[in-house]
Order: structure tokens, then C-alpha cells, then sequence
């Protein structure tokens, strides 16, 4: 069936998801908060929730501080010696996603940001963020945009020339060769 006329195959796209999923979640979360900082409160006291709350964001800054620096060694280690760094990229988004929760007042967003940043849930984490970005390459709705590079260092490292690249960002879709023989 053909388009109607004026009209592009993309005039009717629909609103990505995340967008819907984050315009809920702005309205969600802080509810969330107030109702467990509210029932924490009723059961424990008002000063002693507000206490545990700061308690909670001390901790939280102390351990961020920690496992970043253990995540950041782990990455310029991992470059340094020429491997392909995933698992330390993977273990450094989920420290600074974690952080950003811990940092937020509350107790919700304080389980996830523990759950992120914790030494013994982080390889669960990050099992569940690649299986999510997996998913996202198999219905090809991931963007990859190598940064420009110059220089002996970022050529090697890119795969470049070591002269400088710019150009516009290319779509594409992960296709497999049927025929690796040839």
C-alpha cells in the first residue's frame, strides 16, 4: 500500500519509547519516594528517618568514591595493555548510574543505586544491562558513533589512519555473513 500523497513512510512515526517510559518514571519515583520516606517516618520516627537518609547518602558517597576508583584502575588497565575494555565500561556506567540514585534523596532510588554500585550485585546489573542492550542490537535500534581520532595512539586504538575523522553519523543494522569463507 502505498503512502498517501504529501505524506513520507515517516510522517507516522510513533514517539520513541523511552520517552514515554521516562515521562512516567518523572512522575512515578517521587511518589514512591514521599510514600516510603512517609511510611519509614510513621514507623521509625521523623528524625530518625531523616537520620537514616543522610546516613544513607554518606554511605552511598563513600562507597561511589571506592568502586569508581576501583572501576576507573580496572579501565586504564584494561587500555593500557590493548584489551577491549566491556566489562570495565560496563562496571563504570553502572557506578556513575548508581551514584546518581544514591545521590538522589530516598530510600527506592537508594536500592537501585546500591543494587548498581555494590561490588556482589554489580555482575547482576551488569548481566541485565547487556542483556537489555542486546536486545536493543537485535531489533537494530542501536546508534554506534566512533568519536574523531588523530594520532598514532587513537589510529592504532580505532582502527584509523591517524588522520582526523569527521563526517555524518551513519544508521546502519548488524547483518550476518552467511559465506565467512570468502
Amino acid at each position: 500500500m502505498a503512502p498517501a500523497v504529501g505524506r513520507t513512510p515517516y510522517a507516522r512515526r510513533r514517539r520513541p519509547r523511552w520517552l514515554a517510559v521516562t515521562f512516567v518514571l518523572l512522575l512515578v519515583v517521587p511518589i514512591l519516594e514521599i510514600a516510603a520516606i512517609i511510611a519509614v517516618g510513621k514507623v521509625i520516627g521523623g528524625w530518625q528517618t531523616l537520620v537514616l537518609l543522610l546516613l544513607e547518602s554518606a554511605l552511598g558517597a563513600w562507597l561511589v568514591r571506592r568502586e569508581g576508583g576501583r572501576a576507573w584502575r580496572a579501565l586504564t588497565s584494561a587500555l593500557n595493555t590493548g584489551q577491549m575494555p566491556s566489562r570495565q565500561l560496563s562496571d563504570a556506567a553502572l557506578v556513575l548510574v548508581g551514584g546518581t540514585l544514591l545521590l538522589t534523596p530516598g530510600f527506592v532510588t537508594d536500592v537501585f543505586g546500591f543494587f548498581c554500585v555494590l561490588p556482589f550485585s554489580r555482575p547482576l546489573a551488569r548481566r541485565i544491562l547487556l542483556a537489555v542492550l542486546a536486545r536493543r542490537v537485535a531489533r537494530g535500534t542501536v546508534r554506534v558513533i566512533t568519536p574523531p581520532v588523530s594520532g598514532p595512539r587513537g589510529a592504532a586504538w580505532w582502527g584509523g589512519t591517524g588522520h582526523q575523522r569527521t563526517g555524518p553519523v551513519v544508521d546502519g543494522e548488524v547483518v550476518e555473513d552467511d559465506h565467512p569463507e570468502r
